[in-house]
């Protein structure tokens, strides 16, 4: 029999806000979240100054110091959601969260940036030691963000790093859902982070993909347009709870959504340049696993950078799947590209507006590439819809690809 896996808390911070009524607000009035940011003229040759900031971020006074200071800023902002999300699902001090059933599945493209700096400062330009903290390793180090998270709530299920740049928070949630369905674990806490730091921006600006619309930040980037010319970095951080459905129950756990289906591959043709044959692959993959057809599918969440191939690619292999009648939008017009956060983040946002009846535009979309497919754009103002099962894809560098399938609580 399958287990079912629902969603019993989210939380989450991002550049248009922290909590889920300001990303709300944001999202009807078409604020961006992007931002001049200066520091990365001090690069020599980087072209792009915009960058997607968290604001209003803080750790709460009374974490505990020992634990936190194994923490860059990736990590702290992935603990302050977790905790929020856990409280949200009613798991804080319940036993089943340190019953070895509740584990942790969670990505970043990297660990914290500012240690990497620091430790390539000192021990690789002054070839010294002095100054340099153990914690400062761990801060640095790929699975940070699921390490830290399992110290902190004292988590004695599995931890599995998803380090897979931009699909590193829908692979979180995916093999979180795989491993309650699957039985390995009866609980998960999943998702991802990412902290904006300039090495984030020189990775897509020495391939000229990154926005350099730099005297008008807030019309940059634009997912999908004919005049977009490129990503913007950015930064957040989000949470699901993922629990088998009797378990929720039993507890009198919060419903707000279930994962109906996820697939994850990859297109095995370029390390960079996205192939829209592996695109469709996943998304078929996926409502495979959900075991729905396509025609109920209500929404297509898009992944959708802004960048030239990328945009192209994914247009067509969402037309493969779902032709020109499905609606369509990326929320990266809002935030820009959070990169390990935005499959957990974009589809968060996805199943609230879901709930609510509504879908956010591709913001700023005003004249749709011919080039791309004919898709259903959401553009120029939020949609009204009835629908109740969404798709959302997010596509990395090494040609990999997620799906997953998400629908808010009906039962």
């Amino acid at each position: 029999m399958r287990r079912r896996v629902v969603i019993t808390g989210v939380a989450g911070c991002s550049p248009v806000g922290n909590d889920w009524p300001t990303i709300r607000t944001a999202l009807h009035e078409g604020r961006s979240g992007v931002s001049l940011t200066p520091a990365f003229g001090e690069v020599h040759g980087m072209q792009t100054r915009l960058g997607g900031w968290v604001r209003d971020f803080s750790v709460p006074d009374d974490y505990p110091r020992k634990k936190m200071r194994t923490m860059g800023r990736v990590a702290q902002m992935a603990t302050v959601v977790t905790a929020q999300a856990i409280q949200r699902a009613g798991l804080e001090g319940h036993p089943s969260l340190h019953d070895g059933r509740t584990g942790v599945a969670y990505g970043s493209t990297s660990g914290s940036p500012e240690a990497l700096e620091a430790y390539a400062r000192q021990v690789l330009l002054q070839r010294s030691l002095k100054g340099i903290s153990p914690n400062q390793y761990i801060q640095l180090m790929s699975h940070t963000v699921a390490a830290n998270l399992a110290q902190f709530f004292e988590l004695r299920g599995r931890v599995i790093p998803t380090c897979s740049a931009c699909t590193s928070g829908s692979q979180g949630i995916g093999y979180a859902y795989e491993s309650v369905r699957f039985g390995r674990a009866d609980c998960m806490l999943a998702g991802g982070a990412e902290e904006l730091h300039m090495v984030d921006a020189a990775v897509f600006d020495v391939l000229f993909a990154t926005s350099t619309s730099n005297s008008e930040p807030i019309r940059a980037p634009r997912p999908f347009d004919a005049r977009r010319d490129g990503l913007v970095v950015a930064e957040g951080a989000c949470t699901f709870v993922l629990e088998e459905l009797g378990h929720a129950r039993e507890r009198g756990a919060p419903i707000i959504g279930e994962i109906l289906g996820f697939a994850s591959n990859c297109d095995g043709v370029h390390m960079t340049q996205p192939d829209a044959r592996g695109m469709e692959s996943v998304m078929r993959a996926a409502l495979a696993d959900a075991g729905v057809v396509a025609s109920a599918i209500g929404y297509v969440g898009a992944h959708a950078t802004a960048t030239e191939v990328g945009d192209i690619a994914e247009s067509h292999a969402t037309w493969a799947v779902f032709g020109s009648s499905t609606p369509v939008s990326s929320l990266k017009g809002h935030m820009g590209h959070t990169l390990g956060a935005c499959g957990a983040l974009e589809s968060w946002i996805t199943l609230e507006m879901l709930r609510e009846g509504w879908l956010a535009p591709t913001l700023h979309l005003e004249e749709p590439d011919p080039r791309c497919a004919p898709l259903d754009h959401v553009r120029q103002a939020p949609r009204a819809t009835s629908a109740r099962v969404a798709i959302k894809n997010n596509f990395a560098f090494g040609g990999i690809n997620t799906s997953l399938v998400i629908s808010p609580w009906c039962n």
